[in-house]
């Protein structure tokens, strides 16, 4: 994941993974801008509008889930009416387990907002979170006659101390990496150092890739990021430009003729603070809460900069970035899995999408020599596209199942 990251992305919407399906998808948004349009709206008026069954349900201060009397399967929406002066988060739950089926955020006060679900056989309650107010659990509801019809995927609620083991030891793998970072760029500045710029070119690689393996850390790494491996975006001077630094200012020099003299300065600082970040990385702290949408931003941020080329100094290793941070994706899943493989029934569908997308990229890999995004043809640009592009939509169900919800 080089150079500068998008913005902080909103996190996806969670009652729309809950919900299930593309299809669900599309009528959560059909159903919000009705329900933000006219709110005022009966729920016959919503139904006829979707073709789907509405409830309306009340969330109020002094209860929650009111008017829900008439349970039945099948896919179906709840219009949750806040009438309270406070906004709520507002869950539907598996009434024995706590796992959520669907969820709606912000539900401000005097807003109408659908829940899409589809319920079959089971115990189920509503749950109302207010703002700076404890939660309210709403009567069991049960639903008998479901035949076939089964219930949409259901998660349960993670919570921060959940994050904590994970986080722990993906941060021990960090740590481990911060130490083979400094002995790859050791092995660098010393090329560079002894005027040769061949074995520069040959080493640059592998230290640059062991970086790019580590993208879930860099929130946490602070300025030490873009002193490692920033890009001119934002630099006016452009790759003349004084803060112009790290893998890229040497990969600029390297691969356009540069002297060994002028590289010297810049392989020397990017040692200097490599090390210093191997050295301080015991001391540092990753928070918990970021960690599950931290594994798809790593192949976000690569299909945005890396597939695009626009990390591209002069070496045309994109595909092999591109190829570590799916290794880096792999590492962090490996440490979220066993809170993954009780809440994510996808998850054997993204196994098999990351296997897919490895095996695209590898077979870019000449015996250490990258294909260049130059020399791919057509349909191999668009497969590397189309596999990629699947995998980070998969990985948004992570970053959404991990998200740390309230439950009192």
């Amino acid at each position: 994941m080089s150079g500068p990251r998008p913005p902080e992305p909103v996190a996806p919407r969670r009652t729309v993974l809950l919900a299930g399906g593309a299809l669900v998808a599309a009528i959560a948004v059909t159903a919000g801008v009705l329900a933000a349009g006219n709110s005022g709206d009966s729920a016959d008026k919503r139904a006829a509008a979707d073709s789907l069954r509405h409830t309306t349900v009340g969330v109020t201060g002094s209860g929650c889930g009111r008017g829900w009397s008439h349970p039945e399967p099948g896919h179906q929406v709840f219009d949750l009416r806040n009438t309270s002066s406070s906004a709520a988060e507002v869950y539907l739950t598996d009434a024995r387990t706590g796992a959520v089926y669907g969820e709606v955020e912000g539900l401000a006060p005097g807003t109408v907002r659908p829940m899409p679900v589809t319920l079959g056989n089971g115990s189920y309650a509503f749950k109302c979170l207010p703002d700076d107010a404890d939660a309210v659990t709403g009567p069991t509801v049960r639903i008998t006659g479901g035949g076939t019809v089964k219930s949409g995927p259901a998660a349960l609620p993670v919570s921060q101390q959940d994050l904590i083991p994970p986080t722990l030891a993906y941060q021990k793998w960090i740590q481990a990496h911060t130490v083979e970072l400094a002995k790859k760029t050791d092995v660098l500045r010393a090329a560079v150092d002894r005027g040769d710029l061949a074995a520069a070119r040959t080493a640059w690689l592998p230290a640059h890739l062991v970086y790019e393996q580590m993208g879930a850390a860099y929130g946490t790494f602070g300025d030490a990021d873009a002193e490692i491996n920033g890009t001119t975006a934002g630099l006016s001077g452009g790759v003349h430009d004084k803060d112009f630094a790290g893998f890229h200012r040497l990969e600029y020099g390297l691969w356009h003729g540069e002297s060994a003299g002028s590289l010297r300065g810049p392989a020397d600082q990017l040692a200097k603070t490599v090390h210093a970040l191997r050295d301080g990385w015991p001391d540092q702290r990753m928070d918990p809460a970021d960690v599950g949408l931290r594994a798809h931003e790593i192949l976000e941020s690569t299909v945005q900069f890396e597939l695009t080329g626009r990390t591209d100094y002069g070496s045309g290793s994109n595909l092999a970035t591109a190829r570590a941070n799916l290794d880096g994706t792999r590492a962090l899943l490996g440490c979220l899995r066993p809170l993954l493989t009780i809440r994510d029934t996808g998850l054997a569908e993204l196994d098999s999408w990351t296997d897919r997308a490895q095996n695209t990229l590898a077979s870019f890999d000449h015996d250490g020599h990258w294909t260049p995004l130059t020399g791919l043809t057509r349909a191999q640009r668009e497969k590397v596209d189309a596999d990629l592009g699947e995998l980070v939509e998969r990985l948004a169900n992570v970053a959404a199942l991990t998200d740390v919800r309230r439950t009192a």
